[in-house]
């Protein structure tokens, strides 16, 4: 979904029932939302009400302009367990590909790159440490993967709690409404601390 910029509206909400929406709401149910899916089992006010809060964090959304977020007070620290000059074991070659494979991995680091999430390496800057990747397919849609075994075996692991599935769904047992929503390259979006880049 894409992040559009709309002028603020304002919501009168009597009882369970929403005002009449404007037309910048209105355009934006009919543009951006309309790559949603929105169940059909909603009343129209259930949908409007929705649609409006949908509306309010419109700045959320991704756009041309704006393609990528970032997660906010949260970055992470990727700390090595071994000090430099570090193994050639780090410094991987890139690994073969056919050339379906290499247009696809072209078009995606030009992506990453025009977003800012990679950067180019200058002529003679010394790379200490690379990731090979690969091409992984699936149903004709194609997504580029690191290796980063080599790295995460001098890498001193997170030590964090997993929370349990289990708790979840017992807070949300009651909810009226359940969204999903899928963060555009959510991976990308965690803030990396500067030594760790």
């Amino acid at each position: 979904m894409s992040k559009i910029c709309l002028f603020t509206i304002e919501r009168q909400i009597t009882g369970s029932k929403v005002a009449p929406v404007s037309l910048e709401l209105e355009r934006f149910k009919s543009g951006k939302l309309d790559e949603a899916e929105i169940s059909l089992h909603l009343t129209d006010s259930q949908e409007n009400e929705i649609s409006a809060l949908l509306y309010d964090h419109r700045e959320e959304f991704a756009s041309d302009k704006e393609p990528l977020g970032e997660i906010i007070g949260h970055e992470v620290d990727i700390i090595l367990n071994i000090e430099r000059p570090y193994p050639t074991l780090l410094r991987g070659p890139a690994y073969p590909a056919s050339p379906k494979s290499r247009e696809a991995l072209e078009i995606h680091v030009k992506e990453l790159l025009d977003i800012g999430v990679i950067r180019k390496v200058v002529h003679n800057e010394e790379v200490e440490i690379t990731t090979p990747v690969i091409v992984a397919w699936h149903n004709g849609k194609f997504r580029m993967v690191g290796d980063f075994r080599a790295l995460n075996t001098y890498t001193v692991p997170d030590r964090y709690s997993i929370p349990k599935i289990q708790i979840y769904l017992t807070q949300i047992s009651h909810a009226v409404y359940i969204a999903t929503m899928d963060g555009l390259k959510g991976f990308h979006q965690n803030v990396v601390t500067p030594r760790a880049r």
